[in-house]
């Protein structure tokens, strides 16, 4: 089976000339579709960028990264949003927008599918919103809800457009364990049901038995934990 994500020998640097400064050293990684794995290491070890190529958010020149098919090596940004598309994003600090409820935060995701109605997408809004244990503060403002509840949106915001991968960046770092025990769990139970794939950045050494495979990322080097 061709893996989802198939990374082989990633290199990637900040600067140029003498200021060059190697944050990613001959990565190796692939990872299948339904698979949940959590990278994990000190802060400065190259996780965000990695996630940020994975994503295609940033670009690399060296190796090979093909993320569901697509060769992101100097690969044209058309390219990358195409795949983009079909990717989930959750980050730390939620990114949602405090003027808009709930519902409206996790539908707007859906306003670039054309196939859907306004209709179905407050429908599948409200169900994903359900789904994550928020059915009855759909039309509550971020500053409305708590932060485990700000960050159970944002899950409902990456998972309502069906994608096929997951990346994720420190989504518990701004919660208590309990809160954040069970966003991520909620997560791994959803994503489980669709089989869509996880790549799950973190410090929290408290979540790690969600995983299915734990990598650690150190000096820009990654192996298995």
């Amino acid at each position: 089976m061709q893996p989802i994500i198939d990374v082989q020998n990633l290199n990637f640097s900040f600067g140029s000339g003498a200021l060059v400064q190697p944050v990613l050293k001959g990565i190796t990684i692939s990872i299948q579709q339904g698979e949940i794995v959590l990278i994990t290491g000190p802060s400065g070890s190259g996780k965000t960028t990695f996630l940020s190529v994975i994503g295609g958010l940033r670009q690399a020149y060296t190796g090979s990264v093909v993320v569901l098919g697509q060769q992101f090596i100097r690969s044209s940004e058309q390219a990358r949003v195409k795949v983009r598309q079909q990717i989930g994003f959750i980050f730390q600090q939620h990114n949602l927008l405090k003027s808009l409820t709930a519902l409206q935060n996790v539908s707007m995701t859906l306003e670039m599918n054309s196939q859907l109605s306004e209709q179905q997408r407050q429908e599948r809004a409200t169900a994903m919103l359900t789904a994550v244990g928020l059915g009855d503060k759909i039309h509550y403002k971020p500053d409305q809800l708590s932060g485990g509840q700000r960050q159970r949106v944002s899950i409902a915001r990456a998972l309502v457009g069906q994608p096929k991968i997951v990346l994720a960046d420190e989504p518990t770092a701004s919660l208590d364990k309990q809160n954040g025990y069970e966003a991520v769990s909620i997560l791994k139970k959803l994503a489980k049901e669709s089989r869509t794939t996880i790549l799950l950045v973190t410090h929290d050494y408290r979540i790690l038995d969600v995983a299915d495979r734990i990598l650690e990322l150190e000096d820009g080097l990654i192996r298995t934990a």
